[in-house]
Parts: C-alpha cells; sequence; structure tokens
C-alpha cells in the first residue's frame, strides 16, 4: 500500500511539474539549429541520397583545429561525424581552419579549407585541399602546401567555394577583406590555370561584398551570393546577384537572409541546397541564438528558399522550426 501511495504521489507531484512519462513525439521537422554545439560557415552538400553539412568549428582560432560534419537522409534526423579533418594530417595548418567547401570528383571527395587566417604574403596559410574515400572522411591533406596562399587582388585567401559548370569545368570562388576572386582549377585540383585571356585570378567583387562566397546555376543563370556586414555585428547578412557567366559581371540585387529579433541575430555565411530535378531549393546558414553575446557562439540552422517568377530570390524566413523530412528519391 505504501508504495502505490509513493508511485501515486510521484506521479502527480511531476505531472504538476510538466514532466510527462509518455514517449516522445516522432520527430517530424529539423529543428534550428540542426546539430548541438556551435558551429558556423556551413557547406551543405548532396552525395548520393545523402545530405551532409560541413560546418566550421566556432570556437577562438587557436581552438580551430579540426573540422567535424553532419549526415542525413531526411534533413529532420541528423548524425554527427567527428574529427573528419584536424591540423594533424595538415602539418601547416596550425589554427583557423575554415569554412570547408566539399565535391566529389572521380569517386574521391576534396574538402577545401581555409586554415591561419594570413594577414600576409610572409605567412604561411591560405586555402589548402584534403581528400578522402568517403564523404565522412577522414580526409588527409592533398597537397603538402597551400593551394591559394597569397593575397590577390586584395582578397585575403579564406572562405572557398567550388563550383562546378555544366560543361565540367570547376573553379574555385573565395576571398574575405571585402575582395572576391574566381579562378579555374585543374583537373587534379593541384593549381589553378588561366582563363582564356591569360588572366589567372579575376576579380568579381560585387557592392558591399565582404565574405562567403557561394555560387550555383539556375534556368541558365549564375548566381552569386555572400556575407556582407561583421560576422561577430547584428548587420550580418545575405546578398545576392545574377550573371550571365561565372565571372560575371555581378551586379548586387538585395538582401534575402538577416537576423529576426524574435527567431536569432547575426544570420549569414551560408550554402544552399536544390534537390536533383526539382526546383526546391534550401538555404543552410549560421546564426547566433538570442541574448548570445559570445562572437563565436553560432548555430547552424536550415530553412527553405524560394523564387519569383522572374527568377529572384525571396527574403528568407529564418525558423526555430527548420523544414520538413525530404527523402531524396
Amino acid at each position: 500500500m505504501r508504495l502505490y501511495q509513493s508511485l501515486k504521489l510521484t506521479t502527480i507531484l511531476a505531472l504538476s511539474a510538466g514532466i510527462s512519462f509518455a514517449q516522445d513525439a516522432p520527430k517530424t521537422t529539423s529543428g534550428n539549429p540542426i546539430a548541438q554545439g556551435w558551429y558556423a560557415d556551413p557547406e551543405a552538400k548532396i552525395f548520393g541520397k545523402e545530405y551532409w553539412v560541413y560546418p566550421t568549428f566556432s570556437d577562438k582560432y587557436e581552438k580551430q583545429v579540426l573540422m567535424d560534419a553532419f549526415s542525413s537522409k531526411d534533413l529532420v534526423h541528423w548524425t554527427k561525424h567527428d574529427r573528419i579533418i584536424d591540423t594533424s594530417a595538415v602539418k601547416w595548418a596550425k589554427k583557423a581552419m575554415w569554412a570547408p567547401a566539399v565535391t566529389e570528383k572521380g569517386g574521391k571527395y576534396y574538402l577545401f579549407f581555409g586554415a591561419n587566417d594570413i594577414q600576409n604574403d610572409n605567412q604561411v596559410g591560405g586555402i589548402g585541399v584534403a581528400v578522402s574515400k568517403k564523404p565522412g572522411g577522414p580526409f588527409k591533406d592533398y597537397l603538402g602546401k597551400p593551394l591559394i596562399g597569397k593575397i590577390i587582388n586584395g582578397a585575403q585567401p579564406i572562405d572557398q567555394f567550388v563550383f562546378k559548370d555544366d560543361d565540367g569545368q570547376y573553379y574555385i570562388v573565395y576571398g574575405g577583406w571585402g575582395h572576391c576572386n574566381i579562378a579555374k582549377l585543374n583537373k587534379n585540383f593541384t593549381d589553378v590555370v588561366p582563363f582564356a585571356d591569360g588572366e589567372t585570378f579575376k576579380s568579381i567583387t560585387p557592392k558591399d561584398y565582404v565574405e562567403g562566397p557561394v555560387m550555383f546555376k539556375r534556368n541558365g543563370k549564375y548566381y552569386l551570393m555572400w556575407s556582407e556586414g561583421g560576422w561577430t555585428g547584428p548587420n550580418y547578412r545575405v546578398a545576392y546577384a545574377i550573371g550571365d557567366s561565372p565571372v560575371g559581371p555581378f551586379n548586387r540585387i538585395d538582401v534575402i537572409l538577416k537576423q529576426d529579433m524574435t527567431v536569432a541575430t547575426g544570420a549569414g555565411h551560408h550554402s544552399v541546397i536544390n534537390i536533383p530535378k526539382t526546383d526546391e531549393w534550401y538555404i543552410v546558414y549560421h546564426r547566433r541564438p538570442l541574448g548570445e553575446r559570445d562572437g563565436n557562439h553560432r548555430v547552424t540552422c536550415i530553412d527553405k528558399m524560394y523564387f519569383d517568377a522572374e527568377g529572384h530570390i525571396l527574403p528568407v524566413k529564418i525558423t526555430n522550426e527548420g523544414v520538413a523530412a525530404r527523402v531524396i528519391k
């Protein structure tokens, strides 16, 4: 009798405190953020029928010596892949491993990354390349040195994005300090090669560009997206332009991603996903939780991205719910 009374009292107290003994309801949306922990600058890719997100490990520069990744089959349930690369695999990288960009070619996966936050041409660092047989790593240094280790056209060699055009040509688009460059990668990703006019690094910097370029193609048009403002501030945001070729010209059109003071602050530095053979698009980005003031406390989120009839990107509504399940068929 005493045991029954004790259990009854425990149940009453638990219910009054808002505690439920019922099994948790199935997860129907991704929720934002999509993963626990401080992660920024996400690169989003589709490999086969899986979604992958590769973010920067958001911490002090000296602690940014590794990268994790996340995979999902439905955008809702995510699996963490710990330490897919770290500085033990890249001897010249010492800190500030930033903004991975991952692409598949010839059955191998190539991870482009920034490292060391170089401030001049006398320092070792810049954009490196690592390679793996699997999208979840482990990745090993591919070149033994930076692919781009100099400051060209005023662009700090960081925030690289790899774009594959319909003709099979791969381009690297990158740059911090308010300057954006594009270059053609050679077939083995060991170097860059000149354009037809002999120029190797072309400046394609649009108005108000700061960092974090992304390029994709839709309906024959080239979209260049980038982050503006300061990465620790409330004015961090994403804008875009549309051009007729990978080298533009790119004239700024509008801001499409920014903070919402009812949801989160500092929304920016993103990538996009297009579901194969559809016109469904998602934007994966980082933002800062409300009330959070530590610059490195950023989380990775996902929301839908839409276009109007003229091909312009509509302003993105950032949410706490995230997105519904979407399995790739």
